[in-house]
C-alpha cells in the first residue's frame, strides 16, 4: 500500500491530475477516418517590418475542391501527415463556423482524445484586435471557453487597464484542446494545429495582434528567441499569401504573471504601447 500512494504522489508531482483509461491505447492501430481533401495552400509567413494589403472577416475558401475529387485518410495522430491535413481543413473553411466545424472533425492531435471539450474562441470576432494565448487549461476545457480561470481574470483585469473588455476583443489560443496535466505543447501538437490558428486569423482579419506568452509567439512568428527578448517589439504576422499582413505585439502570458508579479511592470507598458497604436486617434 505504501508503495502505492508513493506511486500517486509521484504522478501529481509530475502533473498527472486525471486518468484516461484503465488500458493504454495502441495509436499505431488506430482507424484513419475519411475527409475531403482540398488543395493544400500556403503556410502563414511570418516577417518583421511594414506591409499591407486588405483583409475580410468572412473569406471563400482559398482553394475550390476539384469536382469528384476523392477523399483522403485522416494520418495517424502524431505524424508529420497531420499538418498537411490540418492545412487542407482549414482552407476549406469559408467563415469561422466552417473553421469551428473542421477542427472538431480534425482527428490528427492526440490532444483532442484527452480534452473535455475544443475550446474555439471567446469575445467578438468583428473587433478590431486579436489575443493568442498558448492552450486551454483545466477552467477552459471544462467550460470550452478561452482564458476563464484565474489567468483569464487577469487578462480581464488587463483589458480594462486600456479600457477594452472581452465586447472589444477576439480571444483564442495556439492549441484549441488541452494538453494532460497543463504540460507545455509540445512542438508536434503545435505544428499540427498552427493551420487551424493562420486561417482563424485570416478569417477574423483583425488590425492588431497580441500574443501571449512565448509559445504562441515563436509559433506565429517563427522565431526561437524567448519571451523576454521579444515582448515589447512590434512584428508583422501574414496569415496566408497574398492576405493582409498585421502588426503584432507579444507580451507575457498571464499565467507567467500570476507566478511573476514583478514582470507586471513590462507587460503595462507592452498594453500602453498596444493601446497607442490601435486605440488613440
Amino acid at each position: 500500500m505504501r508503495d502505492i500512494v508513493a506511486l500517486l504522489r509521484w504522478h501529481l508531482d509530475v502533473g498527472v491530475d486525471e486518468a484516461i483509461a484503465d488500458i493504454p491505447t495502441d495509436w499505431t492501430k488506430v482507424v484513419a477516418r475519411a475527409a475531403p481533401a482540398p488543395a493544400a495552400a500556403a503556410p502563414g509567413q511570418a516577417r518583421q517590418g511594414a506591409g499591407s494589403g486588405t483583409g475580410g472577416r468572412t473569406l471563400p475558401p482559398r482553394t475550390a475542391p476539384a469536382a469528384g475529387a476523392r477523399p483522403v485518410q485522416q494520418p495517424l495522430l502524431g505524424t508529420p501527415a497531420a499538418g498537411a491535413t490540418a492545412r487542407a481543413m482549414a482552407a476549406e473553411a469559408g467563415d469561422l463556423d466552417a473553421l469551428r466545424a473542421a477542427m472538431a472533425a480534425f482527428e490528427g492531435c492526440a490532444l483532442k482524445t484527452t480534452a473535455t471539450n475544443l475550446v474555439f474562441a471567446d469575445g467578438n470576432p468583428k473587433a478590431r484586435l486579436m489575443l493568442i494565448g498558448e492552450a486551454p487549461g483545466e477552467d477552459e476545457d471544462r467550460q470550452g471557453r478561452p482564458f476563464v480561470g484565474k489567468s483569464g481574470k487577469l487578462l480581464d483585469q488587463m483589458l480594462a487597464c486600456i479600457g477594452l473588455d472581452r465586447t472589444q476583443v477576439y480571444i483564442t489560443n495556439i492549441l484549441p484542446w488541452r494538453p494532460p496535466g497543463n504540460r507545455k505543447p509540445n512542438p508536434n501538437e503545435i505544428q499540427t494545429c498552427l493551420p487551424f490558428v493562420e486561417r482563424h486569423v485570416e478569417l477574423v482579419a483583425p488590425e492588431g495582434l497580441m500574443l501571449l506568452g512565448g509559445t504562441s509567439a515563436s509559433a506565429l512568428l517563427n522565431r526561437t528567441d524567448g519571451i523576454m527578448r521579444l515582448r515589447g517589439r512590434w512584428f508583422e504576422f501574414t496569415p496566408s499569401a497574398g492576405a493582409r499582413s498585421i502588426p503584432v505585439l507579444p507580451t507575457y502570458h498571464p499565467a507567467f504573471l500570476l507566478r511573476q508579479p514583478a514582470m507586471k511592470r513590462d507587460a503595462w507598458r507592452d498594453l500602453v504601447a498596444f493601446k497607442k497604436k490601435f486605440l488613440v486617434t
